[in-house]
């Protein structure tokens, strides 16, 4: 019976990043008072931005993933994959909330979650035309 123990090993750890991420919103509104919207506030509104960022691209990667280590792949692509994954996401946080301009944490982050998306989009293709 197939498990997918992994997906949802990192699965969690994006998900206690996720709700780090809209504490720290929670967090910024009471501070600035807005309960709605960023009320033009240039923190909240990166906060925002950045939850909403992270909420845009992990669905789709723990999905790619899950199929991935359903498809039986290897355990140790699986780790390194999702681990790039949560590292890249923690790294664009980290950079995004520095600047909103360029920074290497946020290009970092960034790149590696496309790599991890591109890589799981092309093994899971692989793997159904192999099969």
């Amino acid at each position: 019976m197939a498990t997918l123990s992994l997906t949802g090993f990192y699965a969690s750890l994006l998900g206690i990043l996720y709700i780090g991420l809209a504490i720290n919103i929670i967090r910024l509104r009471r501070k600035f008072k807005v309960g709605i919207g960023s009320g033009d506030n240039k923190f909240l509104a990166k906060a925002i931005r950045i939850h909403g960022n992270f909420a845009e691209y992990i669905p789709l990667a723990l999905i790619l993933l899950a199929v991935y280590e359903l498809n039986g792949a290897s355990v140790i692509m699986q780790h390194a994959l999702g681990a790039t994954l949560v590292v890249g996401r923690a790294l664009h946080a980290i950079g995004l909330t520095k600047s909103i301009g360029i920074s290497i944490q946020r290009q970092v982050g960034m790149l590696s979650t496309f790599l991890v998306i591109l890589i799981l989009a092309v093994e899971n293709i692989r793997s159904f035309v192999t099969a």
